[in-house]
């Protein structure tokens, strides 16, 4: 199985985030596009997915939540550009819990040999911004999230 790499420089507001997976990068972006294949990866296995709102075009929103038996927690953002395989996808990430602590997050979905290189890069208004996600479990959040998306990837044919 592949890993995640993580590289957060000292004092640059950034985490970049890089996986290969063995699908070609159209089942990797139908699985950032639609609903029920979202849920099916973004978070820790042991929360329930909701999503409120996916609408995936320029100037669209989405809004969707993590249950556990302690509670609910939404997150929201916004997309910008047309997000395609070709261009990636650019959006806002808003925890609802921490209101105005957003970040800026592209995702690319680079063809390598016969797979794709998924390449998050995430930018935060400051470096304590970005410390404080990782102080609040980003990371291995991050980290089970991909390797779910892994795991769904192997399951799903293009379209």
């Amino acid at each position: 199985m592949a890993e995640t790499e993580f590289i957060a420089e000292p004092g640059i507001p950034q985490v970049k985030m890089i996986r290969e997976f063995a699908a070609p990068p159209e089942i990797l972006f139908r699985a950032y596009t639609e609903p029920e294949l979202l849920k099916q990866w973004l978070g820790p296995r042991r929360l329930e997915m909701e999503v409120e709102t996916l609408d995936v075009r320029h100037g669209g929103a989405w809004r969707f939540a993590h249950k556990d038996d302690e509670g609910t927690y939404w997150f929201r953002g916004v997309y910008h550009g047309e997000p395609s395989v070709e261009s990636g996808i650019v959006q806002t990430w808003e925890y609802e819990g921490a209101p105005g602590h957003v970040h800026l997050e592209t995702a690319t979905f680079e063809p390598k040999d016969g797979g794709t290189r998924l390449v998050l890069n995430a930018v935060y208004p400051s470096v304590e911004a970005r410390d404080a996600e990782f102080s609040a479990g980003m990371e291995s959040g991050a980290r089970e999230s991909l390797e779910r998306l892994d795991e769904l990837v192997g399951t799903l044919q293009p379209v």
